[in-house]
């Protein structure tokens, strides 16, 4: 443990990466803070959805972006723990946003903090090193495509599905017998308006425009009139610290689900920080960013928040808008405080299909059906294990 906490001291949080910082970074490190902030609103309110939170908690876990100690990397709630959890909320029959599932999440986090916690003090960040692609690829791809099915209901006017696959699409058929024409006229624009400004122009926050814009429509046209479902009112300030109630909790669950949570972000952080580092010419220290990782897990489960992991598409964001350091995470926290403090209001003015069309435009970047075409065009059996773990 006194290892653990001098790690910290001295190599994790803002003083490491802020170490002779040049001043001429600063213009550059906080316009990409604010942007990330921007940017981590929608997103992250649909993955805290996802993991069967209230859509608040996504803000709350997006404060603990500054634990990272890579000089780029962006963390906060992210798809792959999200996803996750989500799946085990269906798979165990508890409700999203229940008593119970408000108990279960944060301590899948706690959980998770707590594995990577005994990952780092194992220097157990070789393992990525033996966890394939394919296997990687089809399991994360899986599970996208898997709560793209769940959220497709809510574009729809209904309630998101649950359970597995054929559940899943009994539930989107039954959605389509009470159809609310326009849920699905916001929803199908917004996710067409995302993925095609992407397209030609990747560095257009569109997914914040979309959001104003869904905001716009309440409180002018007040589109929840005909049916269109809002998210709920949150009051203004920052979250009370979780007291879990363990009777509501089945332990063995949550700690087998927290290991999974915990190899899935060990892995993709440890992957994708060291490509950028590679690519951006510094090097990153495995173990220190595996205790970065728990800490903030452990952070995120103290205020009932869902696991977090390092954002791959908002660390590119941030790399196109110019960001050098960790000024970026905590001008981005720091302005995800300000929100919470001032700034709440217009959450419940957010149309539910919109925000859903966001979250599915964010997991089609996570289904890798590139890497199974590439795989059946190298390798004929490492595309089956795709297969197999998808």
């Amino acid at each position: 443990m006194k290892e653990i906490q001098g790690e910290i001291g001295m190599k994790t949080g803002l003083f490491h990466t802020c170490k002779n910082y040049k001043v001429q970074y600063l213009p550059k490190d906080i316009l990409s803070g604010i942007i990330m902030a921007a940017v981590s609103i929608p997103i992250a309110m649909g993955y805290a959805e996802v993991a069967g939170l209230p859509a608040v908690y996504g803000l709350y876990g997006s404060v603990f972006a500054i634990f990272s100690t890579s000089p780029q990397f962006i963390m906060g709630v992210d798809a792959a723990p999200a996803a996750i959890v989500g799946a085990a909320l269906a798979t165990l029959g508890i409700a999203p946003a229940s008593e119970e599932a408000m108990q279960f999440v944060p301590m899948v986090a706690l959980f998770a903090g707590v594995w990577l916690l005994v990952f780092y003090l194992f220097h157990a960040g070789k393992i990525v090193d033996f966890i394939s692609t394919p296997v990687m690829g089809g399991f994360i791809s899986g599970i996208a495509v898997t709560i793209i099915l769940m959220q497709i209901p809510k574009i729809l006017g209904s309630s998101s599905g649950s359970g597995e696959l054929v559940e899943l699409i009994r539930h989107i058929i039954k959605a389509c017998e009470n159809i609310n024409i326009i849920s699905v006229i916001l929803g199908v624009s917004s996710l067409v308006a995302i993925v095609v400004v992407r397209k030609f122009a990747p560095k257009f926050p569109m997914a914040v425009v979309v959001m104003a814009a869904g905001v716009f429509l309440t409180s002018v046209c007040h589109i929840d009139e005909y049916g269109v479902r809002l998210l709920a009112e949150v009051e203004p300030g920052m979250p009370s610290f979780f007291f879990p109630k363990l009777g509501m909790v089945n332990l063995t669950q949550a700690a087998g689900r927290g290991l999974m949570v915990a190899v899935v972000i060990m892995a993709e952080t440890l992957l994708s920080e060291n490509n950028f580092a590679f690519k951006n010419g510094y090097k990153i220290d495995d173990n220190r960013e595996i205790l970065a990782c728990g800490v903030s897990n452990l952070a995120a489960a103290f205020v009932g928040c869902c696991p977090v992991n390092g954002s791959i598409s908002r660390t590119s964001m941030n790399e196109q808008y110019g960001g050098k350091t960790q000024v970026v995470s905590i001008t981005a926290g720091l302005s995800m405080i300000l929100l919470l403090l001032f700034g709440t209001g217009f959450i419940g003015y957010l149309p539910v299909p919109v925000l859903t069309a966001i979250v599915i435009s964010a997991l089609m970047k996570v289904v890798e059906f590139d890497l199974a075409k590439r795989l059946y065009e190298v390798s004929k059996n490492e595309f089956y294990i795709f297969v197999a773990a998808f």
